[in-house]
């Protein structure tokens, strides 16, 4: 073979390479990123742990396990088939003292099906700066509450716990949450049927006859 033949199968060859090379690099980077996501552990595509996830918006509360006051976990689907009410608490703000009338409320009708749900954070005006251990003995001796009180939470802003990502953005009673002590009333089958301002105390008539309301529908 002489020198000229072997220089043209040189260009030649160089001349595919090139080419193949240039279409490789204008590939869809879709494509490419689909087959990595297709690729990926079923685990990891379907992890309900996520915010939002369509698992938590379907279940409602029942979808959450909490820790109660003294960290147990304590899932929220022992409480179907009860009307609850679920009320973000504080120790000291001037709110505090509805958690007499909460007491009351729940003394008065929990024979019948109803339990209150109480979650106390520190997201206003820094009114719960104590640990769950302090929170605790501040509640029992000064109210004596005899209703669920969960581990301290928080319910507003980039780190809101998820099931009140829930309550404030996928119910009929969307909006963040104003100031302590705003209630959210649940029916037996799970939906949020109401949701009560800051400053409007337990025992006011519409709380009561809302919940009588909701006590006589399966």
């Amino acid at each position: 073979m002489s020198l000229f033949q072997k220089m043209l199968i040189s260009v030649f060859l160089f001349l595919i390479v090139t080419i193949v090379v240039i279409f490789a690099s204008h590939q869809e980077p879709s494509s490419l990123v689909y087959d990595a996501i297709a690729k990926e552990p079923r685990s990891l595509l379907s992890d309900t742990s996520l915010p939002n996830s369509r698992i938590s918006s379907e279940s409602g509360i029942f979808a959450y396990t909490m820790h109660d006051i003294d960290g147990n976990p304590l899932p929220l689907n022992q409480f179907k088939g009860q009307v609850i009410m679920i009320v973000n608490t504080a120790s000291f703000c001037g709110n505090t003292p509805q958690y007499g009338g909460l007491q009351t409320l729940y003394e008065r009708y929990r024979d019948q099906g109803f339990t209150i749900l109480a979650f106390p954070a520190n997201d206003f005006g820094k009114q719960e700066p104590g640990n769950d251990q302090e929170i605790a003995e501040f509640c029992y001796t000064k109210y004596a509450l005899e209703f669920p009180l969960f581990s301290k939470i928080t319910v507003i802003g980039e780190n809101k716990h998820p099931l009140y990502q829930y309550l404030t953005e996928h119910t009929p009673f969307k909006g963040e949450i104003k100031w302590n002590f705003q209630k959210f009333l649940i029916d037996r089958s799970g939906h949020v049927v109401a949701r009560y301002r800051p400053g409007m105390k337990p025992l006011t008539q519409k709380i009561i006859d809302d919940i009588e309301d909701a006590l006589t529908k399966a």
